[in-house]
Parts: structure tokens; C-alpha cells; sequence
């Protein structure tokens, strides 16, 4: 059973994505990602929100996209109403998790004021995960995150360590601080869009995914494609395969993990064997 834990899905008509470019601003909807699933071998996925917006909980929940085996939507943390928001999210079987765009938040403390502190606590209360999507910047927070009792964290795309760059300095004190915490795990996606779109080749991804693999090991490690974020850079066919070449001299259990086992796990995916 794999399973791409970090995919997307938006209609621009119903909810615009003003950051979007290139090949990436058009619809992208499950009948567009079906066939790469099949091509790849890719047998579930996990849609991850894109808007601070309740209403594309339930424009997710309700598309026909049968192997998506869960959904990472949006609530405001910050609102007093908080907890009101999840459990009208959680009452669909396939909410699993919550996630904020933290990047694109002005202040580089957003995610630990106290308000929001308040709204991760209801979180762990309820036992929601969250996707902790930051930019190294942010990625210190992390580990305060983990301290909060109960909460589970994922770190989305490694906190998108400049690639193109070719820098681990800067990224990699932080992104162990996190990983000592057991409660916090990561994605190994979007690799792709952190190095130059156009030359970029898997010795680029290497030093990352293998800084990755040393820290978090494959039991805290999911893989994820990004779609259709990944198109910038990549098809999703070269994406795994690339991710899959890298992961070769895993054994057949660690990779089994990366691939599916780590997210089912993490999420509590319902309905798959």
C-alpha cells in the first residue's frame, strides 16, 4: 500500500490561488491526478488544505476522489471558537489533520502566540495532528511546538531548506533540535521546488533526504509528492522515481514505511489495510 501523504487539489473558480504560476495556475481536480496514481503505483493520498477558508473543509470532504483516504483541512487556530470549528470538521471519517500556512504569516512568532498555543492545545486534545508547513526562518518553533502534550507534528517539505543553494547551515541545528522529539515527524516532498526547477538533479535532493533519514529515521518519514506544487519542477512520475532511487539502499520494510506505513500510521487512516 503506498501512499502520498501531501497533495492538493483547487478549483480556481471556487476558491482563486493568487500565488499560483506557470504551468501550476489552472484547476487541478481528481479526475487530473487518478491517472498519474495509476502510473505510479500510488494506491491512497492525503489531500492538505491550501486556504484559511472552513468552506474548503467541506468542498475537500465532498469531492469524488475515492483514494484520497484523508483530508488536512483549516481551522483558526487563533479564534475563540476553535474547538467548535475541529469537531464540526472531524465529524466527516476522513478529517485527519489541520494545517496553517504558517510561511506566509508576517510575523515570524505567529505560530507561537499565545492564542495559537491555545488552538494547538485543542488540537491535542482531541487527538489532531498537525502540518507545520514553515520556511527555515520559522522552523525554530518546532521544537516549542513539541513540547505541547499529546500534539503530533509533522514538518511539511523538510521546511524547505534552500536546495537551489545547496545550504544545510542555517537549517539543519533547527531541524535536529525538532527531530529529538518523538511526537514530531517529516515529509520528504517538495524537494523538487526548493531546487532549480530546470537543472536540478537527485544528487541535489541527497544531502537533505539522507540528513532526513539520519534524524527522523523511516518510521517518522512520509513520503509526499506535492502535487500539483511539484509540476514547477517536476512530473510526479519523475518525483517518486527520483524519491525511490534515493530510498534504494533502505531495506524493503524502511521503504515500505516512507511509502505508506509512516503515514497511515501518523494520520490514523481509517479503511486501509
Amino acid at each position: 500500500m503506498i501512499i502520498d501523504a501531501h497533495q492538493h487539489f483547487w478549483d480556481l473558480k471556487v476558491f482563486p490561488q493568487d500565488w499560483t504560476t506557470g504551468p501550476i495556475r489552472r484547476s487541478f481536480l481528481p479526475r487530473h491526478l487518478a491517472p498519474l496514481l495509476k502510473k505510479a503505483g500510488v494506491d491512497r493520498t492525503v489531500f492538505v488544505q491550501t486556504k484559511h477558508d472552513l468552506r474548503e473543509n467541506d468542498w475537500a470532504l465532498g469531492l469524488d476522489a475515492p483514494f484520497v483516504a484523508g483530508v488536512v483541512g483549516w481551522v483558526d487556530l487563533a479564534a475563540k471558537d476553535v474547538e467548535r470549528q475541529l469537531l464540526d470538521f472531524l465529524r466527516h471519517p476522513k478529517a485527519v489533520g489541520v494545517r496553517h500556512v504558517v510561511q506566509d504569516e508576517p510575523d515570524v512568532d505567529w505560530v507561537v502566540r499565545p492564542d495559537v498555543l491555545r488552538g494547538l492545545r485543542t488540537l491535542a486534545k482531541h487527538g489532531v495532528p498537525f502540518d507545520l508547513l514553515t520556511y527555515v526562518k520559522q522552523l525554530p518553533h518546532a521544537a516549542t511546538l513539541a513540547e505541547i502534550d499529546g500534539l503530533r507534528i509533522v514538518i511539511d517539505h523538510l521546511s524547505k531548506p534552500l536546495v537551489k543553494e545547496g545550504r544545510i547551515l542555517g537549517w539543519i541545528d533547527d531541524f535536529r533540535a525538532a527531530a529529538k522529539f518523538p511526537n514530531v515527524y517529516c515529509k520528504l516532498s517538495s524537494l523538487v521546488t526548493q531546487a532549480d526547477w530546470k537543472r536540478w538533479t537527485a544528487a541535489d535532493l541527497r544531502p537533505y533526504v539522507n540528513v532526513a533519514l539520519d534524524l527522523f529515521g523511516p518510521d517518522r518519514l512520509m513520503f509526499g509528492s506535492d502535487w500539483p506544487v511539484c509540476l514547477l519542477a517536476s512530473s510526479y512520475q519523475d518525483w517518486i522515481d527520483t524519491l525511490r532511487d534515493l530510498l534504494a539502499p533502505l531495506s524493503k520494510a524502511e521503504r515500505a514505511r516512507i511509502f505508506g506505513g509512516t503515514a497511515k500510521a501518523f494520520y490514523r487512516l481509517k479503511g486501509i489495510a
